[in-house]
């Protein structure tokens, strides 16, 4: 019985000037990834354990962890400049 897998395209999109843009990356490599924990239970498990992956198997240069108060509550306007300012992508996610 042949198995079934959705795939979601995770890419956000902006506007410049009144145009919708996107942003991709072609390669990890020498990427910064943040990651933004929202302070549910386990995805901080999560994201140690792809923070491994995403440096030994695809080369990415470093990661920045940065957690939320709690998971109601937006990541603050130092944190998300940080992240504007240093990385290449960056992860948030829901553990549970």
């Amino acid at each position: 019985m042949a198995a079934t897998i959705s795939v979601f395209d995770p890419i956000a999109p902006y506007r410049v000037d009144g145009q919708q843009k996107y942003t991709t990356l072609d390669d990890l490599r020498g990427k910064v990834v943040g990651f933004v924990d929202n302070t549910k239970p386990n995805f901080d498990h999560l994201i140690e354990d792809l923070a491994d992956v995403l440096v030994s198997q695809y080369g990415v240069a470093s990661t920045l962890k940065f957690k939320k108060r709690q998971a109601s509550v937006p990541a603050g306007d130092a944190v998300m400049q940080e992240l504007l300012e240093k990385c290449d992508l960056v992860i948030t996610g829901s553990g549970d």
